[in-house]
């Protein structure tokens, strides 16, 4: 574990700083903007409201939430993560589970002092997402799922596939495609195709339904991945669910749309005062 010390100097990764997190046997990355409480085992100076905790989906890393992390940064305390296996961290020894991955985010975020928080999971993030505030119920006080996987209408991987295809040739921007194409090459084929079939058995629906918490599903109006019946279907499994659309959005609504997905968060997450 780091030195508190270690954890206030960490790393510059453009406007965030970073700092490795190790939590059951993996290591991770977390990072923070200024104005963010630093990352560390001491949290009695640590601010009561919740913090956001933003959660990439496979084979990408937190560069994608880079622009919606900024804006709820300026409002929030924020963190993103740059989880096992991904964004050229070390590579687990063996395929983790959707549940590892969420042990992990929820010991991480334990480990570095940052409770309580609203999960904001993207993609397979969303998966993530689940299974931390499974893991950690008191922890997680909201559960944000952005465009989330898999639809029940791409249930095969050629079917996965074609529909990351259209949404990257049809609705995303060059910066977006880059941001992903690029994390795709960093973190490798090996281990993008090691997480492939747990993505694609993962049995979302039944695994939301224990979450005890209110949940916003969100998504790109013109997401090719995540579609509209899929999404509100989902934000109807658990009793306090809530669903959203971005306008002129893709998958990847985050980077396009960060101020929209952001303030559509924020107002969900904390609403007007005498709103039911």
């Amino acid at each position: 574990m780091r030195t508190p010390s270690a954890w206030a100097r960490g790393r510059k990764d453009g406007a965030l700083r970073s700092a490795d997190v190790e939590a059951n046997g993996f290591t991770g990355r977390i990072l923070w903007a200024d104005g963010t409480p630093a990352p560390g085992p001491d949290a009695a100076a640590r601010p009561a409201a919740p913090a956001y905790i933003l959660i990439h989906g496979i084979g990408v890393s937190h560069r994608y939430l880079r622009r919606l992390h900024g804006e709820l940064a300026a409002v929030a305390p924020t963190y993103s993560l740059d989880l096992p296996g991904f964004a050229a961290t070390p590579k687990p020894g063996r395929q983790l589970s959707a549940a590892d991955y969420g042990a992990f985010i929820a010991q991480a975020l334990k480990a570095s002092g940052i409770g309580p928080y609203i999960l904001v999971g993207h993609s397979m993030g969303v998966q993530f997402a689940i299974e931390a505030a499974l893991y950690a119920p008191g922890q997680a006080q909201r559960v944000v799922l952005m465009g989330p996987v898999v639809d029940s209408r791409h249930r095969s991987v050629r079917r996965q596939g074609l529909a990351l295809f259209l949404d990257a040739l049809l609705r995303e921007n060059a910066s977006s495609n880059w941001l992903v194409f690029s994390d795709y090459f960093r973190c490798g084929p090996r281990w993008y195709f090691t997480e492939l079939p747990v993505m694609m058995s993962y049995p979302t629906e039944s695994r939301l339904a224990g979450v005890n918490v209110p949940v916003l599903v969100l998504r790109g109006n013109h997401d090719q991945v995540a579609g509209a019946d899929w999404s509100l279907r989902l934000s109807q499994v658990v009793p306090q669910g809530s669903f959203v659309e971005i306008a002129r959005a893709g998958h990847v609504a985050q980077h396009l749309r960060p101020r929209e997905v952001a303030a559509a968060i924020r107002s969900w997450a904390v609403p007007p005062t005498g709103a039911s």
